[in-house]
């Protein structure tokens, strides 16, 4: 029984990840217009093509450098000094994160655009037509949005290292006639960079395969692979190309993610660490402006465009009501741009994240176990099968959404039109974020405590109820509210393989973004407060339940 549930796990890869993967590549080589690997040969030669590589690699090499440049002041003020409602601002700091791209995208319209708040704002003082903030479709407005999306991951990876560093090495070398500045290249700076890099790389990582924030806020003009993927499929009908753009980012996203996961073992290097709260220091002169300028930037930056959103959802010719609210509730179906209307979106949204949450537990918990196995068995076996489990995290939606339309398109695995097509790609993307979570716990789990039920005269069903099972599970709620909380806000794979009678709340706001009218842009930011609401409990649960309960 325990081996057919950890060959389950194994197989729900082969079949849902590894199998569309190689239809890809099998469509590259078998259906070009112009023979085998033609595809190949005309995405190289194109220089089109190459471009959209070089802006991918050039858009997220900048988005780094400024999250970075945006981040590390952050990272040193939470890290070095204690303040008040320090825990509500990292909190505020650290949500932009787990929001969906879809709600990211349309925050900073709801903002900045043409029918942003500052733009309303602007008219109803000066009593102009004019809209004087022109910035939708910009690469700065993408490179904002990169920043706001991803400066949590520089105050989770480096603050939290940061926090940990033993302050008397600093000391030591101000001792010794070193100043300030020159502790902090020659002594601190050392030591942080493994964990800089670290973060370095998975801020590239996500900002290389960016695709919804890239394809709201930035327009036509700036499309990356993960676009061009998109427009490749749904404009042009042509998927050799859009496999071979798919293989290259495949390639490059999981050679960065191994990387990656090499660089932040670099960060649990033999140090003599300290207690956070131990070493931490009273705000004063130069640290309080500091204290200003990241208040400043996460309220400009970071809190801003969710309240915006917020408030143009509320608005309305007569001031302040819920009629984009009740529209949604309203508009019929023969009004809407699906087959549905759009207020059945958040069911679908309900009830697509809930199976996800439900298969992708199923599923992480034998992985977890199998992993867990293996590792006091064989470490290398361990490695390997964690690596595994893992590969869906360097893989983009999108790029799955695309082998399932390739690989389950005829029988006798016809199943593209399927509606538990959806959950099942969700839970592969859902996956590795279960498994990670589930996998501290289980190591936690002294094997003494199971042999004493052993010896009581306890099966392996009533070891694992009486003694894994109750330990297991703040774990496994915060694993399956992950899932929830990833499902519910997916929109890659989601954008390809929905049925049009059964779409979700992200697709609908995408849908309803992209037209004209106040009606339907009301209905796109009030969807967006939803999702925004459901993602926003969901972490807070997940912070509250969570097991690791460290300052970062």
């Amino acid at each position: 029984m325990r081996r057919i549930l950890f060959v389950i796990p194994l197989a729900f890869l082969g079949l849902f990840y590894f199998y569309p993967l190689v239809a890809i590549l099998l469509l590259v080589g078998r259906e070009a217009r112009d023979g085998p690997w033609a595809a190949i040969r005309e995405v190289a030669e194109d220089s089109y093509y190459r471009y959209v590589l070089w802006f991918s690699v050039w858009q997220g090499a900048v988005s780094t450098a400024l999250t970075l440049g945006a981040g590390l002041p952050m990272a040193f003020l939470f890290a070095r000094y204690h303040f008040k409602f320090k825990r509500a601002w990292r909190a505020l700091a650290a949500l932009p994160f787990v929001m969906p791209t879809l709600v990211v995208a349309s925050g900073f319209s709801a903002l900045l655009g043409p029918r942003g708040l500052l733009n309303d704002v602007y008219q109803l003082v000066t009593g102009r037509d004019i809209a004087p903030i022109q910035v939708e479709h910009t690469l700065g407005l993408l490179l904002l949005a990169h920043v706001f999306y991803n400066v949590s991951l520089v105050l989770r990876i480096v603050g939290g290292f940061w926090a940990n560093l033993d302050d008397r090495l600093n000391q030591v070398a101000t001792v010794l006639g070193a100043s300030r500045g020159r502790a902090f290249l020659e002594v601190t700076l050392p030591l942080l960079m493994p964990a800089i890099s670290s973060a370095s790389l998975l801020i590239f990582v996500v900002c290389f395969g960016a695709f919804g924030t890239i394809l709201v806020l930035a327009g036509p003009r700036y499309a990356t692979l993960e676009v061009e993927i998109y427009n490749q499929v749904s404009a042009f009908g042509d998927f050799p190309v859009a496999a071979v753009l798919a293989m290259v980012q495949l390639v490059v996203t999981l050679a960065l993610t191994t990387v990656y996961a090499r660089m932040q073992a670099r960060t649990t290097i033999a140090l003599q660490l300290q207690s956070q709260n131990s070493q931490l220091q009273s705000l004063a002169g130069t640290a309080r402006l500091l204290q200003v300028g990241v208040f400043g930037f996460i309220l400009l930056v970071l809190v801003a465009p969710l309240v915006a959103l917020v408030a143009r959802s509320l608005g309305s010719q007569n001031g302040i009501g819920l009629q984009a609210y009740l529209a949604m509730l309203t508009l019929d179906a023969s009004g809407a741009l699906f087959s549905v209307a759009p207020i059945l979106a958040v069911r679908n949204s309900l009830l697509v994240a809930a199976g996800t949450a439900t298969l992708a537990l199923a599923l992480g918990v034998p992985a977890a176990y199998l992993i867990e196995q293996r590792r006091t068995g064989n470490g290398l076996g361990a490695t390997a099968l964690e690596t595994l489990f893992m590969m869906p995290m360097g893989t983009s939606a999108l790029t799955l959404g695309l082998g399932y339309i390739v690989a389950f398109a005829a029988p006798p695995v016809a199943w593209r039109a399927s509606p538990w097509l959806m959950p099942v790609a969700h839970t592969l993307v859902a996956l590795p974020f279960v498994v990670r979570a589930l996998l501290p716990v289980l190591r936690s789990i002294d094997d003494r405590l199971r042999e004493a039920a052993r010896v009581l005269g306890a099966s392996s069903i009533q070891v694992w109820w009486e003694v894994d099972a109750p330990i297991l599970m703040r774990g496994m709620v915060v694993a399956g509210t992950l899932a929830f909380a990833t499902s519910i806000g997916e929109f890659g794979a989601s954008l390809l393989i929905a049925r049009p009678e059964f779409p979700t709340m992200p697709l609908v706001i995408y849908a309803y973004l992209g037209q004209a009218g106040a009606k339907n842009y009301g209905i796109a930011l009030a969807m967006s407060c939803i999702l925004m609401l459901v993602v926003t409990v969901s972490y807070m649960l997940i912070e509250r339940i969570r097991v690791d309960r460290s300052e970062f």
